[in-house]
């Protein structure tokens, strides 16, 4: 029986996709002054040139590091930090499966560069200290109420007040006072559980800033269509987008199921609206708002 054969241009692509992949992690590694992640990351940045070298021995030819994935995976850390960014680095590199079986036909080292990535996946990023991670609680506390609290008073004032400029100005009141309040609350649960190694503090900022910003996105369609109803539509499909994004990032970066957690938070999401919408309309009929 004849081995396969692999095309050299794949072979060039695999090699380039782990030279790229061992000058990411090495930079990382060379940034982070936390002396754990950095030994997860030399660790890795090693397997992954030794990865590369396997690939050179079977091209001989030299290739560069892809320069915008490298750039691209630095700004995903700075701004989503190092377990999102990495594990999606790594779920990148296990994409190709059809091309690792065969390969590993052809050349059985490959089944051990295989494990070494899924390794890599699993056991040594899970272990990298995460300081935004550490605190998704504090995020998830700020964006859930943002999302719930926002969502039902826009759409009970749309009904109630029916005008853009109003509701706009009346949910940014709102929301900034319970951004106040959810930073105190944060704070405070925080507080109580000092032993987790959180600070009070910073939990606090993480609630209130994403409570903040979940306001803004919220509020801005009112700032923007003189249609209310129009403007809530728009506020909602914001909410659908905002919940999606960060159960993306928390599925990602904490290898959990994306579809059922963004179903039960839309869910949440969407029944406050549409009772505080009902809610709106009794207040208009009622009281002649």
């Amino acid at each position: 029986m004849s081995l396969p054969e692999i095309p050299k241009a794949l072979m060039l692509q695999q090699q380039r996709a782990e030279l790229t992949a061992h000058t990411i992690y090495k930079q990382l590694a060379e940034k982070t002054t936390d002396l754990h992640n950095k030994a997860i990351l030399e660790k890795i940045a090693s397997d992954e040139l030794r990865h590369h070298n396997f690939w050179m021995s079977k091209t001989g030819e030299v290739v560069k590091p892809n320069s915008f994935q490298v750039k691209k995976t630095e700004l995903f850390n700075k701004v989503f930090g190092p377990s999102f960014t990495l594990k999606l680095l790594e779920r990148g590199e296990l994409e190709d499966e059809k091309f690792y079986e065969k390969a590993s036909k052809a050349f059985p080292q490959v089944k051990e560069i295989k494990k070494d990535e899924i390794r890599h996946e699993s056991k040594l990023i899970s272990l990298m200290n995460d300081e935004k991670l550490n605190y998704a609680g504090a995020v998830v506390l700020g964006l859930n109420d943002a999302l719930v609290e926002l969502t039902g008073t826009l759409a009970g004032l749309t009904l109630a007040i029916r005008d853009t400029s109003t509701i706009a100005l009346t949910g940014l009141i709102l929301g900034f006072a319970a951004s106040l309040s959810m930073a105190a609350s944060g704070y405070l649960s925080s507080k109580e559980e000092e032993d987790d190694g959180k600070n009070p503090i910073t939990s606090a900022i993480y609630t209130g800033i994403t409570y903040v910003l979940t306001v803004v996105i919220l509020i801005a369609p009112y700032f923007f269509f003189s249609n209310v109803f129009l403007a809530l539509a728009v506020t909602l499909a914001l909410a659908v987008g905002i919940i999606a994004f960060y159960t993306f990032y928390i599925s990602v970066a904490k290898s959990i199921p994306f579809t059922k957690r963004f179903l039960s938070m839309t869910l949440i999401s969407a029944t406050v609206a549409a009772l505080s919408f009902v809610f709106g309309s009794v207040i208009k009929v009622f009281f002649g708002v």
